[in-house]
């Protein structure tokens, strides 16, 4: 008898131990978000509750859970300017609903800083730096980056994209077609063909490109779902 209440005891502290920081996951994803002056209130508070409502949404866990190991390990950074790139929630593995649920309230809760300046290569640095300091061993490395303009800080993204590819990472771009031109001037080329050309990279890459703040979150649970799927397909969607 007393055996066995030992045996049980051991299994209920080996089902309570938290999960070890090495375990390996199917994909390591980097959510890089612009929180550059260009987005106001309202639209920040769109974003975050677009990608809040996409890592918890059931369908995007049904696809976690239907990987190899059934587990992603996220990394949510906002950035601005080339001085800006902030990690707000790191690196964190998810197996669950309630791992997503988790996560998701997280990210509710964080506080928000918006400056000035948009640097994508800045991001994609950041996410580098990010991925290879991941704690959790994984078969594709990926970076996600969403904005709602073209690069203006720092070096041009061509040259944080041509690095990052050459590590073997993937990055797919979440452009937003904001109806507000940034600071009141049009970007130089439409944004959904700058990410195209200067932004994405990598295996797969792809970017699916929101209409508008309000089509962000639908955008983004569709990317989430394909990128830890490892979906291939059209290079460009629209939503």
């Amino acid at each position: 008898m007393r055996r066995r209440t030992l045996l049980a005891a051991a299994g209920t502290a080996a089902l309570a131990r938290p999960a070890r920081a090495d375990e390996p996951v199917d994909v390591a994803l980097v959510m890089a978000v612009d929180v550059s002056r260009s987005i106001d209130e309202d639209e920040a508070r769109l974003q975050r509750e677009g990608y809040r409502t996409a890592v918890s949404d059931p369908r995007v866990v049904e696809a976690v859970r239907g990987g190899m190991i059934g587990a992603v390990a996220l990394c949510y950074i906002e950035w601005a300017g080339i001085e800006y790139q902030r990690v707000v929630i790191p690196w964190t593995r998810v197996g669950s609903q309630r791992d997503a649920d988790t996560w998701a309230e997280t990210l509710a809760n964080a506080p928000r800083t918006s400056l000035s300046w948009t640097s994508i290569s800045g991001a994609i640095e950041a996410s580098r730096r990010a991925l290879a300091e991941c704690p959790h061993e994984a078969t594709r490395k990926v970076i996600d980056v969403s904005g709602d303009g073209v690069n203006n800080s720092g070096p041009p993204a061509e040259q944080a994209r041509d690095r990052a590819v050459g590590e073997g990472i993937t990055i797919n771009g979440l452009p937003i077609l904001n109806d507000r031109p940034t600071f009141g001037r049009p970007p130089p080329i439409p944004l959904d063909q700058y990410y195209r050309e200067s932004v994405i990279g990598g295996a797969g890459a792809f970017m699916i490109a929101a209409e508008d703040f309000d089509a962000f979150g639908n955008a983004v649970r569709r990317k989430l779902i394909r990128e830890i799927a490892g979906i291939g397909g059209a290079v460009a969607e629209y939503t």
